[in-house]
């Protein structure tokens, strides 16, 4: 099972476009075991974030980030970072989620 989570490195990029109003729950950049590459995806996740009204309407994150423009919304929603849980050793970073 992966849980989806946020890397520090991340989180300066999302401090821009939400600023200190919200908490962003974020992990050490070493505890990541998985990055995956979405772009090919962008106009299918941000179809299904808005199609999510409830997190649109009130202001999550997802909704926030699917409504910047393209530009700015790849650099923000094109990568997805996950941790596995109850793995046993660290390893190095997946780029798929097929194990």
């Amino acid at each position: 099972m992966y849980l989806a989570t946020h890397p520090h490195s991340a989180v300066p990029a999302l401090r821009d476009v939400i600023g200190t109003r919200k908490a962003v729950y974020s992990v050490p950049d070493e505890q990541v075991t998985a990055t995956v590459d979405v772009g090919p995806w962008m106009e299918q996740k941000t179809a299904a974030v808005l199609a999510h009204r409830s997190e649109v309407t009130r202001g999550a994150l997802p909704g926030v980030i699917a409504g910047l423009p393209p530009d700015a919304r790849h650099r923000l929603f094109a990568t997805e970072w996950y941790i596995r849980h109850a793995t046993i050793t660290a390893g190095s970073a997946q780029t798929e989620l097929t194990a």
